[in-house]
C-alpha cells in the first residue's frame, strides 16, 4: 500500500514545476499499477526546497526535494524500498532546523492542510475563534483584541483594538470591513501564501470583525498579480457561505455578514488604505487627507475597519486561545508573532514566523544561510522598496517596531531582501526615487515633484567632477529627503527617504563620497 503523498499547490511551487511533478507521479503510478493518494496542500514556505514532496510515515512526514518530473521514477522506487536512501530525501520535515525553531501561529496549518478543505480546517482548530466570539459578544471580543496587543501588520503597526473600538462605537446604518490584500512590497509573499494556502482563516477573521464592530459586509482587495489567490478565495467564500459561516446567520449568531473579493488594477499606491478605498468605490486610487479617518468615514463615507491580511488572520487565534496566550509572544510593545519573508540574494529563501525579538542576524544568517552567491553580505532592505538598507553592523538589532525605528528603519510588512557586496547602493537610492516618481498618485507636491527632483539630484551627485560638486548635491539630497519625509501626504513619499538616506549614510563610497561627507 502506497503511503499518502503531499505536494504544495502554492503558486511559487507551481512556478518551479510542482504541477509537472504531480502529472509525472500520476503517470508513473498508472504505468506501475500503483494506487496513488496525492494531496495538493498549502506550502510550508521552504521555498528553496520547492517542489517539496512529503510522504506519510509512522514517525511523521518525510520530505523529498527540490524535485523535478525527471526525479519521480527514482522517488517512487525509493518509496517502495528504502525512502531515506534517495539522494533527495530530507528526513522528517518537522525536524528541519528551519521549521523546528519557528513559532508558527498564523501559519500553523501551512503545508499540512488542503486549502479548500473545510474538514481539514476544522480538524486543525478552524472556526473555534468565531464560536468563542459569538459566545462572548461584541464588547468582550473587542476587548480581547485590544488586550492582546495586536498591532497592524501592514506597516504602520497601529493598535488594532483601538480601530475596532472606534468603528464599533460609531453609529451608522451601514459599516464595512475591508481587507487590504494589495501586497505590493518587494520581497513579500506572506499574504499571498495565506490567501492561497489557508483562505478560511482570513474569512474567519473578517467574520469575527464584522460581528464585533457591527459591519454587515466586507471586501478583500487583492492585487491583480495574484490570480490564484483570487480564485482560491472566491471558491472558499462559496464553501463558507454554504456551510453557514457567511450570510444571514453567521455561525448561528443571528447576525448578518457577507463579503466578496475585488481585484485591483496593479497600482502600488492602492496599498495605502485611503487610495484603496477610492479604488473600491470605482475611482482612481488617490490618497485622501486625514482626518476624517476611515474608521469614521471610510468606504462610501461610512465607518470602515481596514486591516491587512495578517492582522485579520491573527484574530481567530486570539479569540480561540485568549489574549494572554498571544501576549506571551514578543517583546515590549511588539507582541505576538510576525511572518518574516526572506528574499533576494539569500541561500534559503522562504517564510519564517517567529515572535518579535529575534535579531536580523539570526534571520538572515541562521535561517537564511547567508547569500546565495556565497559573497559577503552587504545589507538587507527591511520593509519593502521604501525600507531602509540595514548594514551588517546593525544586524544584531532585535526585530521589533521600536528597536528598528531607533536605527532609522522599519519592519513594515516583514519583507527582508538580502544583498551581497556586489550591489551598488547609489543605483538602489536612485531606483527608490524613480519608483516613487512612477508610483505617486500625484496629489501632493513633495511626492509628485520631489521624487523626480530626487532622481536628478542623485544623477548630478554621481556625475559631479570634483569634491565641492558632490558636497553641494549631498546637501540638496538630504534637504529633499527631509521635505519628502515630513511634507508628503502618505507613506509613499514620506518613506522614500529611508532607502536613500540609509544608502547615503552607510555606503558613502558607492556615491563617490568619504564617510564624513555622507554623515555631515
Amino acid at each position: 500500500m502506497m503511503p499518502c503523498l503531499y505536494l504544495p499547490g502554492d503558486s511559487l511551487a507551481r512556478a518551479v514545476g510542482a504541477d509537472e511533478v504531480a502529472v509525472a507521479l500520476a503517470t508513473q503510478a498508472r504505468e506501475r499499477n500503483l494506487p496513488l493518494d496525492l494531496q495538493r496542500t498549502s506550502s510550508r514556505g521552504l521555498y528553496w526546497l520547492e517542489p517539496l514532496l512529503e510522504m506519510d510515515s509512522p514517525q511523521g512526514r518525510i520530505g523529498f526535494g527540490p524535485l523535478t518530473a525527471a526525479d519521480v521514477p527514482s522517488v517512487l522506487d525509493a518509496l517502495q524500498g528504502e525512502p531515506s536512501a534517495h539522494p533527495l530525501a530530507l528526513g522528517l520535515v518537522e525536524q528541519f532546523p528551519y521549521l523546528k525553531t519557528q513559532q508558527r501561529l498564523l501559519f500553523a496549518r501551512a503545508g499540512i492542510t488542503r486549502p479548500l478543505s473545510l474538514e481539514d480546517y476544522r480538524a486543525h482548530g478552524g472556526f473555534e475563534g468565531l464560536t468563542q466570539a459569538i459566545a462572548l459578544g461584541g464588547e468582550q471580543t473587542a476587548t480581547a483584541v485590544f488586550d492582546s496587543g495586536l498591532r497592524g501588520r501592514g506597516g504602520a503597526a497601529f493598535p488594532a483594538g483601538i480601530k475596532w473600538r472606534t468603528v464599533r462605537g460609531t453609529q451608522a446604518a451601514q459599516k464595512y470591513i475591508v481587507c487590504n490584500a494589495d501586497e505590493g512590497d518587494s520581497g513579500t509573499f506572506a499574504d499571498r501564501m495565506l490567501m492561497e494556502g489557508d483562505p478560511f482563516l482570513l474569512i474567519e477573521g473578517m467574520a469575527i470583525a464584522g460581528l464585533t464592530v457591527g459591519a454587515s459586509y466586507g471586501y478583500i482587495y487583492v492585487r491583480s498579480e495574484y490570480p490564484q489567490a483570487v480564485a482560491t478565495l472566491r471558491e472558499a467564500l462559496d464553501i463558507a457561505r454554504a456551510a453557514g459561516y457567511l450570510g444571514a446567520n453567521v455561525g448561528g449568531s443571528g447576525q448578518t455578514f457577507d463579503m466578496e473579493v475585488r481585484v485591483g488594477a496593479g497600482a502600488y499606491i492602492c496599498g495605502e488604505e485611503t487610495a484603496l478605498l477610492d479604488s473600491l468605490e470605482g475611482k482612481r486610487g488617490i490618497v485622501r487627507a486625514k482626518p476624517p479617518i476611515p474608521a469614521l468615514q471610510g468606504l462610501f463615507g461610512l465607518p470602515t475597519l481596514v486591516h491587512n491580511v495578517l492582522t485579520l488572520a491573527s484574530v481567530p487565534l486570539i479569540l480561540a486561545k485568549g489574549a494572554q496566550f498571544y501576549r506571551d509572544y514578543g517583546m515590549g510593545r511588539s507582541l505576538g508573532t510576525m511572518p518574516f519573508q526572506l528574499a533576494g540574494n539569500i541561500r534559503h529563501g522562504g517564510l519564517v514566523e517567529r515572535a518579535f525579538g529575534l535579531t536580523l542576524r539570526e534571520l538572515v544568517e541562521d535561517y537564511g544561510g547567508g547569500t546565495a552567491s556565497g559573497r559577503p553580505l552587504k545589507a538587507a532592505q527591511v520593509g519593502g522598496p521604501l525600507g531602509a538598507w540595514v548594514p551588517p553592523g546593525q544586524f544584531d538589532t532585535p526585530l521589533d517596531y521600536e528597536a528598528f525605528a531607533a536605527i532609522g528603519a522599519m519592519l513594515g510588512h516583514g519583507g527582508v531582501v538580502v544583498a551581497d557586496d556586489s550591489l551598488d547602493m547609489a543605483r538602489m537610492a536612485r531606483f527608490a526615487m524613480q519608483f516613487c516618481a512612477e508610483e505617486s498618485c500625484g496629489k501632493c507636491t513633495p511626492c509628485r515633484i520631489g521624487s523626480t527632483r530626487g532622481v536628478e539630484v542623485i544623477d548630478r551627485l554621481l556625475a559631479a567632477p570634483d569634491q565641492s560638486g558632490r558636497d553641494a548635491q549631498v546637501i540638496i539630497l538630504k534637504d529633499l529627503c527631509d521635505t519628502l519625509q515630513y511634507g508628503s501626504l502618505c507613506a509613499l513619499g514620506g518613506m522614500v527617504s529611508f532607502p536613500v538616506a540609509s544608502a547615503l549614510k552607510h555606503f558613502p563610497a558607492d556615491f563617490g563620497l568619504q564617510p564624513s561627507e555622507a554623515d555631515q
